[in-house]
């Protein structure tokens, strides 16, 4: 079977609905109670009915959130809300957003591609899921029997070749795109490429080659469960579409592909001043003040991006409330290596196995430490250390950390090794609901 194929999806008539923009959403695992209230008032049709019903208290085995979401996407495809596509398809997947003043435009497509367990064959991993929200999707999965978001996907493709000819087929057709705004204001666009040769020639060139999971872990994990199931079952025959998962597919190498840092607050651990963390931190780093405000994280944040170095970190101390740079030393170096002999060297040198494994985990001595608060904007570092405790604020330590970047992903995928959660933030995140895929 091909590693990826068109399929005949799912998708909203426009003349009952509206416009697309109303009935979108982000995937569910980033869309909190505010926005879940603010996409539902859109529209009653607003995907967010299907990806993230909410629970009632008196629910039960029969009367649940996906029991309820299967009766509302039965609804939606009896009253002509949703209509299955003519034909199987491949679908081209532009987003325009803006990033430091810059504008980007990311480009991809929309296919179905093989759901085989990592490991087994040419999709990579490159962070730890969890069990809840891996049950919580396959909950969702086996009720509707439909996928609704897509999983993303990197794939190494220097010549951009795939897209290119999807690109020509698009500017050859003279279609316009479906077109949706988010709630953060990135434009989304998709256009529709049915063509069996222009089709047949994307899936020749994309071939066995590697597909990295940028984001959708956990759903392409429950999606391999599904296709288990399918088959315990007896059914799972080589067409069936359980055998495939939805996946928006993006060259590594495109230019509008940008990943973002994930930075780190950190509630229930110890206080202690820019001294007293250069104790612990003893040999291994070397500091360098560089403010006594919050605001300082601006500074801090700028010298890091000029060094962009893995091993360069900074660090705030609420007692004082100063920031400080942070550099390894060639001793921090030797004392990360022996410490992460489980690793491949690879690992430790990026910038969030630095920050959990030696610094809060070793030398602050904080190994079972609460969730961090991730944030991705040095404006919401510095927010969140103004709240005062009464509101929700208040963070003993905090860490600005370099991202991984796309080389790294791929690297330690390859390695079969899996980074720190939230080690890489891609943005936009991919919109929900342009197109669903059935799985029956």
């Amino acid at each position: 079977m091909p590693a990826i194929q068109p399929f005949t999806g799912f998708r909203y008539n426009l003349a009952k609905v509206g416009s697309l923009s109303d009935v979108v959403a982000p995937p569910y695992d980033v869309i909190d109670e505010p926005l879940n209230d603010e996409l539902l008032a859109k529209s009653p049709y607003n995907v967010v009915r299907l990806i993230l019903d909410k629970m009632h208290p008196d629910d039960d085995a029969e009367n649940n959130r996906y029991t309820r979401t299967a009766k509302t996407l039965k609804e939606w495809k009896e009253n002509g809300v949703l209509q299955k596509e003519k034909n199987a398809a491949i679908y081209v997947y532009h987003q325009i957003y803006t990033v430091n003043g810059k504008e980007y435009v990311r480009k991809g497509f929309m296919c179905r591609c093989m759901a085989v367990p990592f490991g087994e064959g040419m999709i990579f991993p490159h962070e730890i899921t969890m069990s809840g929200p891996k049950m919580d999707r396959y909950m969702l999965t086996t009720a509707c029997k439909m996928n609704f978001s897509q999983i993303f996907g990197l794939y190494p493709d220097p010549d951009n070749v795939a897209q290119n000819m999807l690109e020509a087929a698009v500017e050859k057709s003279g279609e316009p795109p479906l077109e949706a705004t988010d709630h953060l204001g990135v434009v989304s666009r998709m256009w529709i490429v049915s063509d069996p040769a222009v089709i047949g020639e994307v899936v020749k060139t994309m071939g066995d080659k590697p597909i990295f999971i940028a984001d959708g872990h956990h759903r392409y994990e429950t999606a391999c469960n599904y296709r288990k199931h399918i088959a315990e079952q007896g059914r799972l025959t080589p067409d069936h579409p359980a055998n495939y998962v939805l996946m928006v597919c993006i060259a590594m190498e495109d230019p509008g592909l940008i990943v973002q840092p994930t930075h780190r607050l950190f509630p229930g651990v110890p206080q202690f001043t820019k001294e007293e963390l250069l104790q612990k931190l003893g040999d291994c780093f070397e500091i360098e003040e560089i403010g006594a405000t919050p605001d300082a994280a601006h500074d801090v944040w700028e010298r890091i991006e000029l060094e962009d170095d893995q091993s360069v970190l900074g660090f705030y101390t609420a007692k004082d409330g100063k920031w400080v740079l942070a550099k390894l030393t060639e001793s921090g170096r030797e004392k990360m290596r022996k410490i992460t002999a489980d690793h491949h060297p690879e690992w430790g040198e990026l910038g969030v196995s630095l920050l959990h494994r030696l610094v809060v985990e070793t030398l602050l001595n904080q190994p079972n430490h609460p969730k961090p608060h991730y944030v991705h904007l040095v404006d919401e570092v510095v927010a969140e250390l103004k709240r005062p405790p009464k509101e929700g604020g208040h963070y003993p330590f905090a860490a600005l950390v370099m991202p991984a970047t796309v080389d790294q992903i791929r690297n330690l995928s390859l390695l079969r090794e899996r980074m720190p959660a939230k080690s890489t933030y891609f943005y936009p995140k991919l919109l929900t609901g342009f197109v669903l895929n059935p799985l029956e």
